[in-house]
């Protein structure tokens, strides 16, 4: 939702189409296929490429960001039993079988996601602010003027709330 709010907005986008919308994720994915090769690598050229650019980055790979360059992370959140139900579904869909450890998958991810927020808070070269998704879907003006602002305040708003689609909003815990 978030970068096709950016799109929207008027951010130019970092994607590359490889990986098609589908029954899960209905309006696309808005990823690069190259952002995993920072799981493998230390070398990424490409970051260059992607400056003044919005990329998807799961927050898992965060860490694998080099110093070199300086981050703005709009990181957005949602609660843990609506990812894990999502993931579900989507494992459903593919014929795959769902987590059966909930609980310590929740906990794992609980334990991650404090993490990555120490690494985004001290880290210098990351700027990031925090967006509910829940809040997003709720009030998608407020939150469209916070990311604007924190993105330097020359974003279309009203196109930006205009690309929340609450229908998609199908996981609610």
């Amino acid at each position: 939702m978030m970068m096709k709010m950016l799109a929207a907005g008027g951010v130019p986008l970092a994607t590359d189409e490889q990986r098609a919308a589908d029954e899960s994720n209905p309006e696309g994915y808005f990823e690069l296929e190259r952002v995993k090769t920072l799981e493998h690598s230390d070398h990424h050229p490409w970051l260059a490429d992607c400056r003044g650019r919005a990329v998807k980055i799961i927050s898992f790979l965060l860490s694998q960001l080099p110093d070199a360059f300086n981050y703005r992370v709009v990181f957005m959140h949602r609660p843990l039993s609506e990812v894990i139900a999502s993931q579900d579904r989507m494992l459903a869909r593919r014929g795959e079988a769902a987590d059966t450890a909930a609980e310590a998958t929740a906990a794992h991810f609980q334990d991650h996601l404090t993490h990555v927020r120490r690494l985004l808070h001290c880290e210098p070269w990351f700027e990031s602010l925090d967006v509910s998704y829940n809040q997003n879907v709720a009030d998608p003006i407020a939150e469209a003027i916070r990311v604007n602002r924190f993105l330097g305040g020359r974003l279309d708003v009203r196109a930006m709330c205009d690309a929340v689609n609450p229908a998609l909003y199908r996981n609610r815990g």
